[in-house]
């Protein structure tokens, strides 16, 4: 018999940004495979999370996708749903609502964020009591003079592949410090999966280099000329795929423009911050959309026409910091209702 360490991961219930939670069981299997089948419900205290009151403080983890914990021997990442003590979705669980129980809608999520210091609590590269050169020749670049933390987001990369994430790339961002990584899945619930176990394994990797990830949109200030940090949703279903049909992107793109308040209030906190209608951003009280327009609310992207109007559209509105099943339930539910 083995002794298995399984990780079990869920969200909290802080508003309006959900955290990371997670704790350990160890159980003993005689050849365990590392499956859904071989796992059980477990419980936490909800009243240390917002999700629970401290007289009837029991919450269910429903597990829901597992991994391979690539740091841990006989280790593995179990990420939950969070229901009520009679079985129910709690509040708080944005994944049970997501309308794609087919798998028809794919997305490519592009998470950037900032890599701090936890002793100077600046980015890396900025000095203390200063900055760094404008930005400009951080974006993609090489060499010690403006490329900061590689051997984090390197190490972080091998830890998602060896996790057997689907994870399609890694590059440094435009702002001192930022960096961007890329996640692909067929079906909106193993996307979102795969970004919450992506951060979980960047965040506990930090742990160890006196660092910690900073998701917020905007963390060098909204006034400041650097650019914040989103999440842009890469999405797609059949229709996309394969209408070949410039009207039916149109109807589709046009199908968002009446629901962007409803968009905006699960794309992330403080994104107000972000999109301001400068740094590659489409201001939040706007929306707009265009053939490789960075600037614009969506963009279609140029293979896509290229293509004969066969492909997928990019929002580039959410948020570092936004809860990827929310994003890409509330895409679903546009894109559904498109007139087409």
């Amino acid at each position: 018999m083995a002794k298995i360490k399984l990780e079990y991961l869920w969200l909290d219930g802080y508003k309006p940004t959900q955290n990371l939670r997670s704790k350990t069981k160890v159980e003993e299997h005689e050849n365990f495979q590392g499956t859904l089948e071989e796992l059980d419900n477990w419980s936490f205290d909800g009243s240390s999370t917002r999700q629970a009151e401290g007289g009837s403080s029991d919450c269910i983890l429903k597990p829901v996708a597992i991994y391979p914990d690539p740091d841990r021997i006989n280790g593995y990442l179990v990420m939950t749903e969070v229901l009520n003590a009679d079985g129910t979705p709690h509040e708080s669980n944005g994944r049970a609502s997501i309308d794609d129980d087919d798998n028809d809608f794919w997305f490519g999520f592009e998470q950037e964020y900032f890599i701090m210091d936890t002793h100077t609590q600046l980015p890396l590269g900025f000095p203390i009591g200063g900055y760094p050169a404008p930005q400009g020749m951080y974006y993609c670049s090489v060499g010690g003079k403006n490329t900061h933390g590689r051997s984090l987001v390197e190490e972080h990369a091998n830890l998602c592949i060896d996790a057997g994430l689907n994870f399609e790339g890694i590059n440094q961002e435009v702002a001192c410090g930022q960096w961007e990584f890329q996640l692909f899945a067929k079906g909106a619930k193993k996307a979102g999966d795969e970004i919450w176990i992506a951060r979980y394994l960047l965040d506990r990797l930090t742990e160890k280099y006196g660092y910690y990830i900073d998701y917020h949109p905007k963390p060098l200030g909204k006034d400041m000329d650097w650019n914040g940090s989103g999440m842009h949703a890469n999405f797609s279903n059949t229709t996309l795929r394969t209408c070949g049909d410039k009207a039916t992107y149109e109807a589709i793109c046009e199908a968002f423009r009446p629901v962007v308040k409803e968009h905006i209030e699960v794309y992330g906190e403080f994104n107000d911050q972000r999109l301001t209608g400068l740094h590659e951003t489409a201001a939040i009280t706007d929306f707009s959309y265009g053939i490789s327009d960075r600037g614009a609310s969506i963009r279609i992207p140029i293979i896509t026409v290229e293509k004969g109007w066969k492909g997928w559209l990019e929002d580039r509105r959410p948020a570092s910091n936004g809860d990827p099943y929310k994003i890409a339930g509330r895409i679903i539910k546009t894109v559904k209702s498109a007139k087409i």
